[in-house]
This record gives structure tokens, C-alpha cells and sequence, in this order.
């Protein structure tokens, strides 16, 4: 599976922007995926996960009520539309596949990793 992250870009604090990850290689809808972030000076922290099909997502405390991901498995395609966007959101985000179904917020179980694209939010 190969994964290609595009939408980052700077924006303002309470703006928008929405990544996508096109993924080929595999069949879409039976890998759980997910975006992860890592700040400057910071470790690698997990954002959403959705599961296989679509039916089931996670979101970290930070970012809950503000980012949805979504998953078309027509076109391979992940998403992470972002509103109110704060400073602390500036990183870099990743796209991610794991074998199996099931979203999972353990970024260890995730094989396969987009090249990350960057998000800055100024204040």
C-alpha cells in the first residue's frame, strides 16, 4: 500500500483546511487508517482513525468536535477536514494503513505511512 498526504498549507487560527491521503495498492476497504501529527520538539501523537468501511471513527481529546475524517473507498481516498483551527495544530500530518478492519489509535500496528504534509496555523 502507498499512501500520498496533500492539503496542508498555512492558514489563520479559527480557519479551515482539509487534507487528502490517496492510497493505491491494496483493497481500500479493509485496511482501518488513520492521521497522526507530530509537532516540532514533539512526538508523534494520533489524531482520528476510521475503520475499514467508514462506520466507526475515533478522535483524540485535542482535536474532537473541530476535525472529521472520512473515508471514500471509491476513489481510495482518506480525509481530514479541519475547522477551528488553533496554533497548537501547526505539525506535521501523516496518513496511515493498518492491516485489518478495526480503527485503532496505536500507531505502532500501522504498516504502511504517507510522507506527511504540513499544516501551520499562525495566530
Amino acid at each position: 500500500v502507498q499512501l500520498q498526504a496533500s492539503g496542508g498549507g498555512l492558514v489563520q487560527a479559527g480557519g479551515s483546511l482539509r487534507l487528502s491521503c490517496a492510497a493505491s495498492g491494496g483493497p481500500f476497504s479493509r485496511y482501518g487508517m488513520g492521521w497522526f501529527r507530530q509537532a516540532p520538539g514533539k512526538e508523534r501523537e494520533f489524531v482520528a482513525v476510521i475503520s475499514g468501511r467508514g462506520t466507526i471513527t475515533n478522535y483524540a481529546d485535542s482535536v474532537k468536535g473541530r476535525f472529521t475524517i472520512a473515508k471514500d473507498n471509491a476513489k481510495n481516498t482518506l480525509y481530514l477536514q479541519m475547522t477551528t483551527l488553533k496554533p497548537e495544530d501547526t505539525a506535521v500530518y501523516y496518513c496511515a494503513a493498518k492491516r485489518g478492519v478495526p480503527a485503532d489509535s496505536r500507531s505502532s500496528l500501522y504498516a504502511y505511512w504517507g510522507q506527511g504534509t504540513l499544516v501551520t496555523v499562525s495566530s
